[in-house]
């Protein structure tokens, strides 16, 4: 792992610059950024310094009383890509640099806290049981991805550990709630003093990892050095991350 940490520092260069100007907004350290990959990321067709984008997938409010809106833009680019040779993995590594929100460009750094297949988003936004002659489907009960069962839009959002505690809401585009740990993984719960309710879209307030995209494994999520670096394996030699899939990123402080 140190020798392709030094390799992902040495390679982490820009993406290409954005018409959007420059912005001195500051997202807070331990805010979640709900995304949508637009890009497939794949080893046969990724190249080094490849531009990926992925969409805004539910309004982010700021300390500053800004929102970053629904469908802004996350970009960033390609840093490492690495078929499985000599018993190690394949993999790829790539980092996020930016959001494009109403014609501003905002500089981030992001960890990476779980991903999804497009297959299980679309779990995750399906009822559990049919809507009957006088029910209204958008009030039907759903799952997150991870657990955390949704109470129809405006509904709350109960724990999915057993506990039946209420742990966020259903708002239109998606749930918010506070982040919480998850036993047993490395996922930590909110981070440097951020405990506001995150916008956590389809997922539940603790996923943690890969859900529903076989073979593949978070090998270094980028919350330590290299800071920002998200590299992705696979133990079968093939790596795909169609457009599609979903992310939750945390934004971490360039220092840490």
């Amino acid at each position: 792992m140190a020798l392709l940490s030094a390799n992902l520092l040495a390679q982490s260069t820009g993406s290409p610059r954005d018409s959007a100007v420059e912005s001195n907004i500051a997202i807070a350290a331990g805010t979640i950024l709900p995304v949508r990959l637009n890009s497939t990321i794949s080893l046969g067709k990724s190249r080094l310094n490849q531009r990926i984008t992925g969409r805004i997938m539910q309004n982010i409010s700021l300390r500053q009383g800004i929102t970053i809106k629904e469908g802004s833009n996350a970009i960033g680019h390609i840093v490492d890509v690495s078929p499985a040779n000599a018993g190690a993995q394949a993999r790829i590594a790539f980092q996020f640099d930016k959001i494009i929100s109403s014609h501003r460009t905002i500089p981030i750094a992001t960890d990476l806290r779980v991903i999804a297949g497009f297959m299980e988003l679309d779990e995750a936004q399906i009822p559990t049981l049919g809507a009957g002659e006088s029910e209204v489907y958008r009030w039907l009960t759903t799952v997150q991805i991870g657990g955390d069962v949704v109470y129809g839009d405006g509904g709350p959002v109960i724990a999915g550990d057993g506990s039946h505690r209420v742990v966020g809401k259903r708002i239109d585009g998606g749930v918010v709630g506070q982040v919480r740990a998850r036993p047993g993984t490395n996922c930590r719960g909110p981070l440097d003093g951020n405990d506001v309710p995150q916008a956590l879209w389809l997922f539940s307030g603790d996923a943690c990892g890969v859900y529903g995209l076989a073979h593949i494994s978070i090998q270094h999520a980028g919350r330590t050095n290299p800071v920002g670096l998200i590299v992705l394996a696979s133990d079968n030699g093939k790596l795909k991350i169609p457009s599609g899939a979903g992310m939750l990123l945390r934004t971490i402080a360039a220092e840490n």
